[in-house]
């Protein structure tokens, strides 16, 4: 913890500012998500491949809308993009004390992904901007408040839901209210916010599109969102099949695992893997190591064929492993974005990449619910981790090639070193 004190301690207001509103928006978040597959599976009694519509309409409206959200942002400015997503959210989050029918728990869940697309591409351009040639370290940092709210927020969450899931919601609403009014009083507007061209909207979109080592980067990277994105679909389900109804707990455990792994590792990780392989291999390895992370679940499937300690041995080792992965590839992804964005409309750069990979996300929750469910009933759940292996094994591939023939030459940086103790 003294190298992340150091570490903050280096940057401006504004970048610590935005690191602790990112907290701020995880605990919130956190307190809810991870139980809200059990409470649509359990108390509403929707059935498997309906409790991945509702979770992907989520993430597609929050990935798939990234868009719109980061064009806002690069037209409008950072903090009103901040501002309205946490407005947003409160809304979607209070829907969700209420939402009992099919349609109005996509309408939640629409309107809560839709904030996060509102705000993620301006916290994260506003990051760039601040931080300027120290982005990878800054993104690392950035990623430890972003795991602390992930780990703080279940604690929260499963203390609320002894309560009531509608209580939890409720609370979670309210921290995002609180949030939207204080972002409004306290973050800087104006600052670190690129001055662009005032060309038409299609016109900014059409020289994305062109930029075609960008989009097929982001088209690679799409396998590894349908392999994080687990930790709320795939390995909530599977605590659900193993602990006979009294998942809540073992849920919040591998929430607190995925955290902690980032909250006490992030900086050693990264450290780690670009000292050792640069950021352009780093991230490779880091996306393989994803699908590796599948690979206890594979190992001990099959009804009773090792006991509930053993797959629960196996499903936190899974988790351990999803989290390290995750910490080694996210500064890098985010650092490879602003350099292939060449500096220019980043909001909107991570906006059309996360527009690319929200459609993978859909269809491979969509897939990964259905297969999960048939799997189980089967007795065949070493089909679903193998499915998802496969997923890791053919992403990695493609972003091996990419790296090979230079595609993501010029995508790497030239940071300063991150602290070290």
């Amino acid at each position: 913890m003294i190298e992340v004190v150091r570490s903050f301690g280096s940057y401006n207001k504004v970048t610590r500012m935005l690191m602790v509103n990112q907290f701020a928006i995880n605990l919130g978040f956190y307190m809810l998500m991870p139980y809200l597959a059990g409470y649509l599976s359990g108390s509403l009694g929707l059935a498997a491949w309906t409790v991945g519509l509702v979770l992907g309409v989520r993430n597609f409206s929050q990935q798939g809308m990234f868009l719109i959200g980061g064009t806002l942002a690069d037209r409008l400015g950072y903090k009103p993009l901040i501002v309205a997503g946490c407005l947003l959210r409160t809304a979607g989050f209070g829907l969700l004390v209420f939402a009992e029918t099919l349609p109005a728990l996509l309408i939640a869940s629409a309107a809560t992904g839709f904030a996060g697309a509102l705000f993620n591409p301006a916290v994260r351009a506003y990051l760039a901007a601040e931080a300027g040639e120290r982005r990878v370290p800054a993104f690392a940092l950035f990623n430890v408040f972003y795991q602390a709210g992930i780990l703080a927020g279940p604690l929260v969450g499963i203390a609320l839901l002894a309560l009531d899931f509608r209580v939890t919601a409720a609370v979670a609403a309210g921290v995002f209210a609180v949030l939207t009014i204080g972002q409004l009083a306290a973050l800087p507007a104006g600052r670190g916010e690129a001055v662009i061209e005032r060309a038409s909207v299609w016109k900014d979109w059409a020289s994305i599109t062109s930029n075609h080592a960008f989009i097929w980067f982001a088209v690679a990277m799409t396998g590894s969102y349908v392999l994080s994105f687990q930790v709320y679909l795939a390995l909530p389900l599977h605590a659900e099949y193993i602990s006979d109804g009294a998942a809540a707990p073992l849920v919040a455990a591998l929430f607190v695992v995925n955290a902690t792994v980032a909250v006490v590792g992030q900086l050693r990780i990264t450290r780690w893997f670009e000292a050792r392989f640069g950021s352009r291999r780093g991230l490779v390895i880091g996306v393989g190591t994803l699908a590796v992370a599948f690979v206890p679940l594979l190992l001990v499937s099959g009804p009773g064929r090792f006991g509930p300690a053993v797959a629960i041995i196996a499903l936190l080792a899974s988790a351990t492993i999803l989290a390290v992965a995750s910490a080694a590839v996210f500064p890098f992804e985010m650092d490879t974005i602003v350099a292939l964005s060449g500096g220019r409309l980043v909001a909107t750069h991570y906006g059309f990449y996360n527009t690319i990979v929200g459609v993978g996300i859909l269809l491979g929750n969509l897939g990964t619910g259905a297969l999960l469910g048939a799997a189980h009933r089967a007795g065949l759940d070493a089909l679903a981790w193998a499915g998802l292996i496969v997923i890791g094994a053919i992403t990695t591939t493609a972003l091996g090639l990419l790296n090979r023939s230079g595609a993501l030459g010029r995508a790497e940086s030239h940071t300063e070193p991150l602290i070290s103790t």
